[in-house]
Parts: structure tokens; sequence; C-alpha cells
């Protein structure tokens, strides 16, 4: 895609494992000569640039990022995306496996370690069991590691490096050397179980989350799935059936019952009822005759009919909205985890205190101070060992979704459960959202003496393909089927049909004003308010006058008011978008109680007015449950999906209303409170032994009392931190959030 002279390509990265990976690529290509802007996303590992290609080209960009110990995908060809996708399943199955045998190892050693200790010999098998689990299943964190010093800079690969390496090494040294600690007074202690469970709960966090990102693309290929591989062209009279890619402009192509239509055009003959939820969100089909437009993705109901194509490939209104749900997936800027954040300065000022107390004791203890420098440099290492910062958030994050999954709220990954407690304005789509999404029959008025007519209006809507038919006849289930003759569709206002030597008809007014039928005052005036309350009439005469009025509408949820109304109450500002009419945009928004909506949208205009608000500095969740919504969901900072939504909604949003409640939406937000609030809490318990124990670990009390921590009570610090953090974690499975 060009922008003046500059190109912008979006393009798989691999090789990332967390946020400051997303980070290091981000500021490797955004220093290259030539690069206008560039934004990697470690959600969906892609990377979009906008570059100068006089200056820069594809192969410039790959060469940074390979330097930078990650790979870009920079092949242009159609299996790019597939490519991407296979190496990253690839990487999945490979974690979980490692994962697995991890877990399965440290078990083990946990019990030896915690019954068996004193035992000599098992002190060896220990040894055996976690030296593969160090060097073998953790060895990714001692590469990342040294990549990242290579660069200059730390993670949390960088603290797991250094504090399972320290453990281990101070362990293997203390089994096969204790007579170095025993000749001067001091237990040697091995901590063998800490570098290996320290290796298996941050492989099962890694697993959880690449597990969360294997989803990413799948709303984008059920998009692409909505165009039909093959179409049906006219040629000389002749149909012929020929994949997508040879269809050109001006193509005149035949639709049959049922069918999705391939391209964009204009109908040329026949005509028929066309779905287009995927554009307008709304349930009843469009009719659609000569001179009307057509859009790809979309599905033809019962008729037949041919159109023009005027819009193909990348033209097409999906291929638009398949274009923004990637734009607006991919130009969000990484989310640094607040860990790494912390590690970032954490690790460099642990190992600094580590040698300063190591030389410190050389210099102001000529006599021992090797011995107690020694001993105090391991034990600040293995006292700030990160088992607790490791634990603070991934435990909190799967207490809380858990939870969440109990009272119906699928949260797509920690990064949505996170934002949901920012939000401050929700963005509403009506139908399916705050309505139930398909019109019901919900009032009636039958002129006195013709209640026998029933049954004919139950027979004309039977034979009728149009869509609110099927609402009349649920309605009218207990009526007898009887004959019609001359049955006939009149095209965009009803049906009409003959019982007996009376003519009879079902449709909108239009249909009854062409047939020059009187209607009562009484049913005239009742209708007209029915119009006015946003319902849709469908009128039933014989051929001198109305003999009933029927209105349906798409009612609106029973909790809907209520959710809206606890919304507001928490300080979120609600806004209703919908692509239908503004009068019955107006009733709904002053049932519910919405102060804010637009009427009339399209689906590039649901995200373009989220981007106003996020430019304004709101924080923008959308709530939908259709494929018109699937472009501002990609764009909103919280995407919330109906449950009974469509597929592509489910999977672009970040959090899906199971029971598609919206009195979800405010539970969801006070569970992202609880659970940030939980995080904070877990980082201080990760904290305060290290705030406490490492100024005790360094001998600063030694010249006092002559009190050196012993790596053993380090080791038990850093244990109870992290028995803590857990504990405190569960404590949320008792919060109440409704």
């Amino acid at each position: 895609m060009e922008k003046g002279k500059n190109i912008k390509n979006t393009y798989p990265v691999l090789g990332m494992s967390c946020a400051s990976c997303a980070a290091r690529v981000d500021k490797t290509l955004n220093s290259l000569p030539g690069v206008y802007q560039a934004t990697v996303n470690y959600a969906t590992a892609v990377a979009q640039v906008e570059y100068n290609p006089e200056v820069c080209s594809d192969a410039t960009l790959q060469s940074a990022v390979q330097d930078a110990g990650y790979d870009l995908l920079v092949d242009t060809g159609e299996d790019v995306a597939d490519k991407a996708e296979e190496i990253r399943l690839t990487r999945y199955r490979k974690i979980k496996r490692r994962t697995v045998a991890a877990l399965l190892l440290s078990l083990p050693i946990m019990v030896i370690s915690m019954f068996f200790e004193d035992i000599s010999s098992l002190k060896y098998v220990l040894w055996i069991l976690t030296t593969p689990v160090v060097f073998g299943l953790g060895r990714e964190f001692y590469i990342n590691a040294w990549r990242q010093l290579k660069h200059g800079t730390s993670n949390m690969d960088t603290l797991v490096a250094v504090s399972t390496g320290i453990a281990y090494t101070f362990s293997v040294f203390n089994l096969l050397f204790p007579d170095f600690w025993l000749s001067r007074g001091i237990e040697p202690h091995i901590y063998f179980e800490a570098a290996s469970v320290i290796i298996a709960f941050i492989l099962l966090g890694r697993l959880l989350e690449e597990r969360a990102k294997q989803n990413t693309s799948t709303a984008i290929k059920k998009l692409i799935g909505l165009q039909p591989k093959t179409v049906t062209i006219i040629v000389d009279s002749d149909e012929r059936t020929v994949p997508i890619t040879v269809v050109q402009k001006g193509d005149t192509i035949l639709v049959k019952p049922g069918e999705r239509i391939a391209v964009d055009g204009m109908v040329v003959t026949g005509e028929s009822y066309v779905d287009e939820s995927m554009l307008n969100g709304e349930p009843v089909p469009i009719h659609k005759q000569s001179g009307e437009k057509v859009f790809a993705g979309t599905i033809n109901q019962k008729g037949t009919f041919r159109f023009i194509a005027n819009k193909i490939g990348s033209d097409t209104m999906l291929a638009q909205i398949i274009r923004m749900v990637q734009d607006a997936q991919g130009s969000k800027a990484p989310v640094q985890k607040l860990v790494d954040r912390i590690a970032r300065f954490f690790v460099p000022a642990i190992i600094s205190i580590s040698i300063i107390a190591f030389v410190a004791w050389i210099f102001l203890a000529p006599t021992n101070g090797f011995t107690n420098g020694l001993l105090a440099m391991v034990t600040v290492l293995i006292i700030a060992c990160p088992c607790a910062l490791g634990l603070a958030t991934p435990t909190a994050i799967m207490v809380g979704i858990g939870k969440g999954a109990e009272k119906g709220i699928l949260i797509k990954d920690a990064q949505s459960l996170e934002i949901a407690q920012k939000i401050d304005t929700i963005i509403l789509d009506k139908t399916g959202t705050i309505t139930a999404g398909h019109p019901v029959v919900i009032e009636s008025l039958w002129e006195n003496g013709f209640e026998h007519s029933k049954k004919i209006l139950y027979s004309l809507e039977k034979l009728s393909e149009h869509p609110l038919s099927d609402a009349v006849i649920k309605t009218l289930q207990n009526e007898k089927e009887i004959s019609i003759d001359k049955f006939e569709n009149v095209p965009g206002k009803g049906v009409k049909g003959v019982v007996g030597s009376q003519t009879y008809y079902a449709g909108n007014l239009s249909l009854l004003n062409d047939n020059h039928i009187a209607i009562a005052s009484h049913l005239q005036e009742l209708a007209n308010k029915w119009t006015q309350e946003a319902k849709t009439l469908v009128w039933f005469a014989d051929s001198t006058q109305a003999i009933a009025a029927i209105a349906l509408t798409d009612e609106v949820k029973q909790t809907s008011a209520q959710a809206i109304s606890q919304l507001q109450k928490m300080g979120v500002e609600v806004y209703m978008l919908t692509g239908d009419n503004a009068i019955s945009a107006q009733a709904i928004s002053r049932k519910v109680g919405i102060n804010h909506y637009k009427a009339g949208v399209l689906p590039n205009e649901k995200a373009q007015f989220i981007k106003e608000l996020q430019a304004n500095g709101k924080k923008v969740g959308m709530v939908g449950d259709g494929i018109n919504d699937s472009a501002a969901l990609a764009q909103a900072d919280l995407s919330i999906a109906m449950g009974q939504g469509s597929d592509i909604a489910i999977d672009t949003a970040m959090a899906t209303m199971l029971s598609s409640d919206l009195l979800k939406i405010p539970e969801t937000i006070r569970l992202s409170q609880l659970t940030i609030k939980t995080i904070y809490q877990n980082l201080f318990w990760a904290f305060i032994y290290n705030l406490i124990g490492i100024p005790i670990a360094t001998g600063i009390f030694y010249s006092v009392n002559g009190f050196l921590l012993n790596p053993m009570w380090a080791s038990a610090a850093m244990a109870f931190s992290s028995v803590s953090v857990v504990l405190n974690s569960l404590r949320l499975k008792r919060k109440r959030i409704e």
C-alpha cells in the first residue's frame, strides 16, 4: 500500500518472547534510514512499517531485525501469513512439550528437597534432574539473556537466567566441595529446587501466553472466508463457473438462492432479498432489484438475479473491512508488561548490589572477607530470585480470567483484562446487543368480525419469501393452513392471493395504497402511533378494506436498561451507534436511557467515530455482535462481543459475553479493577521481602550483632513471598463482581 512515495507494509515477526522483544524490534526498525514509521505489535506478532523504497527495502528491514536476534518474513507471496502461522504453531507445540517436561521433572525435585534433603545420595539425584531443566528446557532464557546483554538491555529472561544460573552453580559447588564451607564453620546448602521450579513456572506462563495468541488471526481468516472461491458468470448467454480470481469489472454474474455474493456490483435483472447483516448489522434482509447495489460477502436469500461487477479484489467493501481490522489490530503500540519494566532496572540493581557487597566484604574484613563476601553475594541473588515477581501477574490474571469464565465472561488474554478497568466510554451496537436481534410480533389489531381471516393471513405468509413472514407465521402457528389461489409476490411491497372469490393482501402501506384499499381511522391512528415507536407494520386487507394491522419490533433485552444505568453510575459514558434509521435509534435510546446515539452508521464510520474519541483522550470499549462491528471492535481499546453474535465479532473481540447479557459489561470492568488491584498487591508482597531481606543479605548487621543471613533462609524468604502472592491471588475468587 503506497502513501505518496512511501510504502506501507505489514510483516510477520518471528522469535519474540516478551513485550520487551517487541520494543527492541520496534526500536531497530525505527532507527533505519528511510523508515518513516514502524509499529510492532507483540500480541499479533506483526510489524507495520512505512518506508521510502528509494532509501530502504524489504531486505534491509529483514537484515536489521535478524541482526537484533529476531526474524522478519518479507516474502510477498500469498502463503506468507500461513507460513508465519505455521512457525508460530510449531513454537507453541515446542513450548508445550518443554513446559510439561519441566513440570514433571520439578515435581520430584520439590518432594526430595522438602522431605529427603538430608540423604546425601539423593542430592546427586537432584543435580541429575535439575540439569536438563536448567540447561535443556530453560536454555532459551539464557540465549535471550545473552542477546539482551549484547544490546545493553535486560528483561525477565535476564532475571531468570541470572538467578537460576547462580542458584544452580552455587548448588553444584556446595555439592562437590562441601568442605570449603564446613572448614569455615558454615553448613553448605543446595538450591536445585529453586532453579528448576522458577524455570517450570515461567515456561507455564509463556505457554499460556502463546496459547492466547494463537487465535489473533482467526477473525481475518473468517472474514476472508466470506468471499466464495468460485462464481457463475454469464458469457454469450451461457453460465460458466470460474475462480473468483478471474472475475473482471463489467462481468455479468449470476447469483442463485443461498449463495454468497462474490464481488461488489449492481443488479441488472431479477430480484431477491439479500442478508446484509455483515454491513449494517440489521436482521432484516434488503430487497434488491434492478439498479440496486450488492456487496461481496452478503448472502442471497430465495430469489435469483444477475448483476454487473464494478468492484473486485481489494476494492470491495469486504476487503476494506478486512483491511480496517488488520490495521486496527496491528497499529496498537505494544503493551510493556509491568514486570518487564521493573526487571529492566531491578536486574542491574540486584547484580550491582551483590557485587558491591562482595567487594565491600573483601576490603572491610580481610580475614574472612572473601568467604563472607561470596556468601553475601549469593544470598543477595537468591533472595532476589524472581519467583514471586514471576507469579505476581500470572496468578492474579489466571484467577481473574477463571472467575470471569464462571460468570459467563470469556476474556481473551491478560492485556484485555488489564485494559478493561481503564475504560471511560462504551460504544454499543443496537441490533443484537441492546436488542434481541430478531423481529417479533408484539401487537396487533383486527377489525371486528374478521378474526376468522387469520388462517388466510397465515396461509399467505407461509407462501411469502419476505423475512418478516416468519415472525407473523410464528404468532399464528395455531391456525390451519388453507389453499391460496393465484398467489403472487409483489416486489418490495408484500404478497396477494385469492380465497374463494376474494383477493387478500399482506404487506406494507404502499401495497394497500396501490390497490386503493380503505383504512379505518382508528386503525390508521394506531398505525401512526406504532410507526412513531419505531415498530414495523404489516397490513392485512381484502380488496376493499384493511382487516388488521400487525406491529413487529426487535425487542430490547430485559437487562439492557439496567446495565446502561450501572455503567453510567460507574462514570462510563455510553453511546449507541447503529445502521438503523433515526426514528428507531431515537426510540431505543430513549427506552434504555442512552443520551448519545448516531443512526445510519456504516462499519467504517463506527471505527472512525472511535478513533475520534480516542484522539480526545478517551479509553473506548466497543460492544457488538455482527460482522459489521468487526472493524470497530478491532479499533477499540477494549472490544466485547455478544456470545450469540457472529464468530468473526467474537474472534476479533478481547472479551465475549456468553449470555449476551449487557449486565456482564459492568461486571467485566469491576473484575478488571479487582484483578489489577490484586496484581499491585502481589507486587508489593513480591518486593517487600527483597526490600527487607536484601540489606540483611549483604551483611549490613554483621558489625552490630554478628548476623549474616544464610542462603537457606534467603531461599525460605523467597518461597514465603511466592506463597503470599499465590494466597493473595486466590482471595480474588471470593470477591463479588455483580
